[in-house]
């Protein structure tokens, strides 16, 4: 399985944003310290704050941070928001799937996949927290 482009940028900006802890940051310091589209992100940071993942506040002095705490920000359910957790194969149109077998192993796999990830939260992500810092820094 693969993410897409917008869970990648969704784990991004939560990392980058657990890394600078209570710290108000841009959309824009974030895209230029990864090198990603600004637009692109702005449609990730929107959703990510209508999910409650982060808060944004707006004005002068406004910006985004993580909404609750990096260890409370499961990566599983970040998975289930931003990805369409279909299988691996659509069989539908296949003419063996009504006896096939192969289905229920792909949702299996599905499944697997995601359970790793509910194994984990932001905090996880963030335990070279200091090198972190240095590395987003210096980008």
């Amino acid at each position: 399985m693969r993410l897409t482009r917008y869970t990648d940028y969704a784990i991004r900006t939560l990392t980058y944003l657990g890394a600078r802890e209570a710290e108000v940051c841009s959309i824009r310091e974030i895209a230029e310290a990864f090198d990603i589209s600004q637009n692109h992100l702005m449609k990730v940071v929107q959703d990510l704050a209508n999910a409650g993942f982060i808060k944004s506040t707006r004005g002068r002095n406004g910006g985004i941070q993580l909404a609750r705490a990096a260890g409370e920000i499961n990566l599983g359910a970040l998975l289930r928001h931003t990805e369409v957790l279909t299988d691996l194969i659509e069989c539908s149109g296949c003419v063996i799937a009504p006896a096939c077998s192969l289905p229920p192993i792909l949702s299996e796999a599905t499944r697997a996949f995601v359970s790793v990830f509910e194994k984990y939260t932001i905090a996880d992500l963030l335990r070279r927290r200091r090198d972190l810092q240095v590395l987003l820094r210096a980008a």
